[in-house]
């Protein structure tokens, strides 16, 4: 059975020893936003898999020469890619769930005033019209 990596099970000593860091720096971290680990009760930090390699991933670009809020801001900025990836997968499946039940033969037309309607196949936009015809050619 795989451990979640999100599950919050170290306490600090222990994070501090897998990230090989001093606990102080673990609270400094956590004090600036850096890597916020969960809270038990009577607020007892607890780190999960996941924190501590954000922990590594903290130590090795301090040590080449990025400042903390650098850092903070690099974490940052991959936390949004990170969640940007992932709703871009939801609108890729969303999408094609919906290609697969459309009707081929939806055809939309996009009036003078930006209005958009939807028409059957072979119906055409009412009255004298500028309109804009848009379908897809059968293959």
């Amino acid at each position: 059975m795989a451990i979640d990596p999100y599950a919050p099970i170290f306490v600090i000593s222990v994070a501090a020893e897998l990230a090989e860091m001093h606990p102080q720096t673990l609270r400094q971290y956590d004090r600036l936003g850096i890597v916020s680990p969960s809270r038990q009760g009577g607020r007892q930090r607890r780190y999960s898999q996941r924190d501590v390699e954000m922990l590594r991933e903290v130590q090795r670009l301090s040590k080449d020469g990025v400042s903390l809020e650098g850092i903070r801001r690099i974490l940052e900025l991959e936390n949004q890619v990170a969640a940007l990836r992932s709703r871009v997968t939801e609108l890729q499946a969303e999408l094609s769930n919906a290609r697969r039940s459309a009707d081929p033969r939806r055809v939309f037309a996009a009036g003078v005033a930006g209005d958009v309607v939807s028409l059957a196949g072979g119906q055409r936009p009412e009255g004298r019209s500028q309109a804009l015809v848009v379908w897809r050619p059968k293959h």
